[in-house]
C-alpha cells in the first residue's frame, strides 16, 4: 500500500521508535512497526530495543531498521547522551516516538527536542487503568488496546497508521520452514496436533498453579494424537517442566537450553494452539497467528493487553468483582488465596484447547 505524500504532512524521512522492556509490551509494537512501515514507504522507520528483543522482529519490512542496544553500555545521564548521539548519527532521524515513556525514554526525547526534532510518546491511559484495578467502586470497562496507543503515537507525529500486518510469516497462514526448528522436532507428522503450554509469567498474579497446570498436561497427553512443547525458561521454571517432560508421553520442554526466537517462533507457528498466561508467549504466539487459550488471573484483558487478533471465546477468566486488582500481576492477593487463578478448573482450560484440534 503506497500513502499520498500529503498523508505525510510534515514530510518526514526518518523515524525513531523506542521501547526497551518488558517483553510482551515489544512484543506487541510489531504489528504497528510493520503497519506503518507498509504505509509509508518512503520513511525510514528505526525500531529501538533492548538487544536480547531485537530478533523478534522477523521478515522486517525493507524501510525497518531493528537496533538492539546493551543498556549496559548507557547508563546515567551520560550514556544516554553518547547513545542519542551515536543514533542521531546512525540514522539521522527527523521524529521521535517514545512508545515506553519511562526515565531513560523521557531523557531521549528530551535530548531530540532540544535538538529541534519532532517527538510524540505514547498515552499509557493510567488514570484508566488506577479505576479498573481499584479495590472498590471499579470502573469495569474496556481500554483501548496497547496497540491502539502506539497508533496514536505515530498518529501524533503525523503519521496515521491502517493495519496491515498479516503475521511474521506473512498472510494465508504462512508458516516458517520446519528447517528453523530442526534441532528440537522434526515436522508435524500426519495427523498429529501440537500444542505449546506457556505455563509461566513474570509475576504470581498471572500465573496457573502449577499443579492445576500440570492436570492440563496429563489430559491432553493423554491422546496419542498430540504433540506437547512446553515454554519458558527461568532457573525456578526447567526443573518442573522437564519433570512434566519425563512423566507424560509425547511432551518436549522447550526450556532445557535458549533456543532463541529463531527456533521458538517457527515452531510456535506450526501449533494447533497455544495455552498461555497473560504473558509474552500470548503476544509472540499471537505474532505467527497462532490461536492462544489465554488464561488470567489478577489481570484483565480490559487492561488492553489481549493477543493481537485473538478470539474473546480463548480467554478463561473467573467473573469475580475484585478482579482485576493489578495491571501487571505484581500486588498481593488482598484475599490470600488467589482464588481467581485456583477457581479455574484444569478440564475447561483443557476443553478450550482441544476446540481448535478437531
Amino acid at each position: 500500500m503506497t500513502t499520498p505524500e500529503h498523508n505525510n504532512p510534515r514530510h518526514l524521512r526518518s523515524v525513531l521508535a523506542v521501547r526497551f522492556s518488558a517483553l510482551g509490551d515489544v512484543a506487541m509494537t510489531v504489528p504497528v512497526l510493520y503497519s506503518v512501515c507498509a504505509c509509508y514507504p518512503g520513511v525510514r522507520f528505526t525500531m529501538v530495543t533492548r538487544k536480547a528483543m531485537a530478533s523478534i522482529f522477523i521478515n522486517p519490512p525493507q524501510n525497518l531498521t531493528v537496533v538492539g542496544v546493551d543498556l549496559d553500555e548507557y547508563k546515567g545521564a551520560g550514556g544516554l547522551l553518547r547513545l542519542f548521539r551515536r543514533l542521531r548519527r546512525e540514522h539521522s532521524f527527523d521524529a521521535m516516538v517514545d512508545l515506553h515513556d519511562v526515565l531513560r525514554t523521557r531523557v531521549l526525547r528530551l535530548l531530540a527536542r532540544l535538538h529541534g526534532i519532532t517527538t510524540a510518546v505514547i498515552n499509557k491511559g493510567r488514570k484508566g487503568k488506577r479505576a479498573l484495578t481499584r479495590r472498590t467502586d471499579k470502573e469495569l470497562l474496556p481500554l483501548i488496546s496497547s496497540r491502539a496507543r502506539y497508533r496514536q503515537a505515530f498518529h501524533a507525529i503525523g503519521l496515521p497508521v491502517e493495519n496491515t500486518f498479516e503475521g511474521l510469516y506473512g498472510a494465508g497462514g504462512c508458516l516458517a520452514p520446519a528447517e528453523a526448528f530442526a534441532s528440537v522436532t522434526p515436522d508435524k507428522a500426519p495427523g498429529e496436533k501440537w500444542i505449546g503450554i506457556a505455563p509461566f509469567a513474570q509475576h504470581k498474579g498471572k500465573i496457573y498453579p502449577p499443579e492445576l497446570m500440570e492436570e492440563v498436561v496429563k489430559e491432553l497427553a493423554a491422546d496419542p494424537a498430540h504433540r506437547i512443547f512446553l515454554f519458558g525458561g527461568g532457573a525456578a521454571e526447567q526443573p518442573v517442566l522437564a519433570g512434566w517432560a519425563r512423566k507424560y508421553p509425547r511432551v518436549t520442554s522447550l526450556a532445557d537450553k535458549r533456543h532463541g526466537f529463531a527456533v521458538e517462533l517457527p515452531l510456535m507457528s506450526r501449533l494447533d494452539v497455544m495455552i498461555s498466561m497473560d504473558s509474552a508467549n500470548m503476544h509472540l504466539a499471537s505474532l505467527v497467528a497462532t490461536p492462544v487459550v489465554s488464561v488470567w488471573g489478577a489481570t484483565h484483558p480490559y487492561c488492553g493487553f489481549k493477543g493481537w487478533r485473538q478470539s474473546e471465546a480463548d480467554i478463561v477468566q473467573l467473573p469475580m468483582t475484585c478482579r482485576p486488582c493489578s495491571v501487571f500481576g505484581n500486588k498481593p492477593c488482598f484475599r490470600g488465596d488467589w482464588q481467581c487463578l485456583r477457581g479455574i478448573p484444569p478440564q475447561l482450560i483443557a476443553d478450550r484447547a482441544r476446540a481448535h484440534l478437531r
